[in-house]
């Protein structure tokens, strides 16, 4: 590891993805990220014309996050449409290291707006999303 690297953990992968409403696609409509680890960070990015948008990987740096302890972020992803605020994206990241949330792979989303809230864990970490990805969830079935 790079002196540069230390105590940097990812609390929010890079993602992009298409926001749909209906299964047509939202342009101009704001996306709002937002973490709480240390503290509350947020950021923002429009879609195209073919409801497609972007975020680079959030970083944070915290000299705490070389000994050993629980890593935990909160995680939520809102899109503004017609003024309307909504949650497409609500989870915790449980792992310091970039794309955890999609098990390795890069994250890149299609949300519907319109569609029903679902449930999927990731290695433990849920996520309460309007969105599909290419990650296999935990099984549903645990044993219980």
């Amino acid at each position: 590891m790079s002196i540069f690297n230390a105590g940097k953990v990812c609390t929010f992968s890079s993602i992009s993805g298409v926001i749909l409403r209906d299964g047509k696609p939202l342009q101009d409509v704001t996306i709002t990220r937002t973490t709480s680890y240390q503290k509350e960070k947020s950021d923002q990015t429009k879609t195209d014309s073919d409801g497609f948008f972007e975020l680079p990987a959030m970083f944070e740096r915290n000299v705490m996050s070389l000994l050993p302890q629980e890593f935990v972020v909160g995680q939520i992803l809102k899109v503004t449409v017609d003024g309307e605020e909504i949650t497409i994206w609500d989870g915790v990241k449980r792992s310091k290291e970039e794309n955890s949330e999609a098990r390795g792979k890069p994250i890149a989303i299609t949300c519907d707006v319109g569609s029903e809230n679902q449930v999927i864990e990731v290695d433990n970490q849920p996520f309460i999303t309007k969105c599909q990805w290419d990650v296999v969830p935990d099984s549903v079935d645990k044993g219980f």
